[in-house]
């Protein structure tokens, strides 16, 4: 299959995902390279034989969110080393002076605007809209459970991060209004404005046929998360290095989820093939 064929038409369902999700382009998401990866799927496919690939994924995803929290933990285990004066923290102050030299009261309600998109309230609404039209369009739960456990693995990343850390944010003197006062670390809306970004656009290329369409979808994902992150620097409502922790925890969330999906590509091919259970290498 390339990048360019036309999958076959259907009804939409499970044998759907296997038709139209296994390949981005040339790429078999269901063939798994490293002995880590096959390991992965044999494990996904003995689950997926006794509870059915749709409890292999959640099972899969709580896993994963469980990585997630631990992948918190850590990020406040090395928080030292990329906070003294000759590390990335040292890029902290300057931005933010950087910042404070491009504000005017037009630029700071654009930007304000723009950054409560990654809210508590406008992001829940996002992946709200995005699950619901995917989840119906393919008529499968699975757009719904990866969006929703995408969103929930953040949350939790947020969370973890802020009560371990309890970094301040900048002075209010250099923020503009309104003010937050929750901990800094990590940046909550990058982290998430990331993670449902990426899951969505993901979803999206899957489906999409031309290479330049993939693109542009992976672009405009890309350019949000990393504008929400700046718009949080700029507003001196995070330093620099909560919204760096913002993206690499979201990235490292998202390949976790991806992975899951993957995993249920496989078993759900493994299921039409008959081969559940197997433990003869994954497919």
């Amino acid at each position: 299959m390339t990048g360019e064929s036309a999958p076959a038409a259907s009804d939409g369902g499970a044998r759907d995902e296997v038709e139209r999700d296994r390949f981005v382009g040339d790429v078999d998401l269901t063939h798994w390279y490293s002995p880590l990866g096959r390991s992965l799927a044999r494990f996904a496919r003995f689950v997926a034989g006794r509870l059915g690939p749709n409890a292999s994924l959640i099972i899969t995803l709580a896993v994963g969110i469980v990585i997630a929290f631990l992948l918190s933990f850590a990020a406040a285990r090395v928080y030292d080393s990329v906070t003294d004066r000759d590390g990335v923290a040292g890029l902290d102050r300057p931005l933010l002076d950087l910042a404070l030299s491009l504000r005017s009261p037009a630029l700071d309600s654009v930007v304000t605007g723009f950054t409560n998109i990654a809210g508590p309230i406008g992001m829940p609404i996002i992946a709200v809209v995005a699950l619901l039209i995917l989840g119906i369009a393919r008529r499968s739960w699975t757009p719904v459970i990866l969006i929703a456990a995408s969103g929930i693995g953040s949350l939790l990343m947020t969370i973890a991060g802020k009560d371990i850390i309890g970094r301040n944010r900048p002075p209010l003197v250099d923020a503009v209004r309104p003010y937050e006062y929750s901990p800094s670390f990590p940046s909550g809306h990058t982290l998430n404005a990331t993670v449902i970004a990426g899951i969505v656009a993901y979803l999206l290329i899957l489906r999409i046929q031309r290479v330049s369409a993939r693109i542009i979808a992976v672009a405009i994902a890309a350019v949000f998360a990393l504008s929400i992150g700046l718009s949080r620097v700029f507003l001196g409502h995070h330093w620099f290095t909560d919204v760096l922790a913002g993206w690499i925890l979201g990235a490292a969330w998202l390949a976790l989820v991806i992975t899951a999906h993957r995993l249920y590509l496989t078993t759900r091919k493994a299921a039409e093939r008959g081969t559940l259970a197997l433990n003869d290498g994954a497919a």
